[in-house]
């Protein structure tokens, strides 16, 4: 059986990537805060490891990726969107607390998972960041989270050249617009802002993961048709 470990799978994008993963068959960790929201989607699944941590917190996600064992994919993908307001509106707090996750967690993850399919035998694994099409195109008010989701982007080129002694692919989905419960606050903001359904974002991940070892998705752009269109360069 397969193995993936997701981060931020209590909701939006983690959550329908996990339930896609379990109906395809495959064991799945999951990785948030809320313990309750993970045990409640572990109680309808035989395949699926609730492991409550803090992205952040480097003890606890060590712990978690122990108790999960060996892993063929991670789905690096909890993130803060921040607040939304010009550079001179945003508190210093909220700034670095959008670091501290959409960087700083991500980087945990990605070492805890890269270390682990390093040492593992067979050696090798897969790793996919949550990027964002505002990691080339920001939308407005995003300061934060577009920072960061550059910084995404220069952490997915890295791993997937460091990865390749080991065989270690890494790759990056961009999506736009899936409905996510972030998506709805940005909605009231921004109307007509145009949405996908979230599986689709979720099985793109899936597309992704079961692609041979010989072979990765380094960059894929999922977003909803009606958007308007956006490029890369």
């Amino acid at each position: 059986m397969k193995s993936i470990v997701i981060t931020g799978a209590s909701s939006g994008i983690g959550h329908a990537t996990a339930e896609v993963f379990l109906d395809a068959g495959w064991r799945v960790g999951l990785i948030a805060r809320r313990a309750e929201r993970l045990e409640a989607l572990a109680d309808k699944y035989d395949s699926a490891v609730a492991l409550p941590a803090d992205v952040t917190d480097a003890v606890a996600m060590e712990g978690a990726f122990e108790a999960f064992g060996p892993l063929d994919v991670l789905f690096n993908n909890a993130g803060l969107f921040g607040p939304a307001a010009t550079i001179d509106e945003v508190p210093l707090s909220e700034w670095a607390q959008v670091m501290q996750v959409n960087i700083g967690g991500m980087f945990i993850a990605a070492q805890l998972a890269f270390r682990r399919m390093r040492q593992q035998t067979p050696q090798g694994g897969r790793i996919i960041n949550n990027g964002s099409l505002s990691a080339y195109v920001p939308r407005p008010n995003s300061v934060c989270y577009t920072t960061t989701k550059h910084a995404v982007t220069g952490l997915t080129k890295t791993l997937s050249l460091d990865g390749r002694p080991f065989g270690i692919a890494c790759g990056q989905i961009d999506i736009g617009n899936a409905e996510t419960e972030l998506l709805e606050k940005l909605k009231k903001t921004q109307p007509g802002t145009e949405t996908m359904h979230v599986r689709n974002a979720a099985n793109s991940v899936l597309h992704m993961a079961q692609m041979p070892a010989e072979a990765n998705v380094q960059f894929m752009t999922v977003m909803a048709t009606t958007m308007p269109y956006i490029g890369r360069g």
